[in-house]
């Protein structure tokens, strides 16, 4: 056992601590202007399911079919570009006056996709390609065609009119 003396002396303390409170908290003092946050755990992800569905293509395929087959898989392939050919008053009146067909595209797709998804899709040559994003979020491509093509046949052959 521990020697009288010695153990009142501790009581004692601990209850003067108890009393008084015990605190070792202080202010840190910032020398910079910057806060930064501090370095926390980052877990590696574990999901619960694969977010793609293919990852490469077979060995056994040759280099010919490997490269025709990354073409269809890509991305952004002519299907994904192009979603549909635009109908409202508006777009008839810009096939009929100004030879420029209206199509709804993907969001990410830029002017020379566009242009090149259209050429691959519907065998026509475009001037220029004018694009906006509909206040609903999705984006409109004004094609402008050729002078040697009209915009009525076009639209004819693909379905439109």
């Amino acid at each position: 056992m521990a020697p009288q003396g010695k153990s009142k002396a501790k009581a004692k303390a601990a209850a003067v601590a108890t009393r008084k409170g015990f605190s070792k908290k202080g202010t840190r003092i910032h020398t910079r202007t910057h806060f930064y946050k501090p370095k926390t755990l980052k877990l590696k992800s574990s999901p619960l399911y694969a977010r793609k569905a293919v990852h490469d293509l077979p060995a056994e395929f040759s280099e010919k079919e490997k490269s025709d087959a990354r073409a269809l898989l890509s991305k952004m392939n002519k299907f994904r570009i192009v979603k549909y050919p635009l109908t409202t008053e508006s777009a008839m009146k810009k096939i009929e006056d100004h030879n420029t067909l209206v199509f709804i595209v993907d969001i990410t797709a830029n002017k020379r996709q566009i242009k090149d998804a259209v050429r691959a899709m519907y065998d026509i040559k475009c001037q220029k390609v004018n694009t906006l994003i509909r206040p609903d979020g999705l984006k409109k491509a004004y094609v402008r065609l050729t002078n040697d093509l009209d915009a009525l046949d076009i639209a004819n052959r693909i379905g439109i009119i």
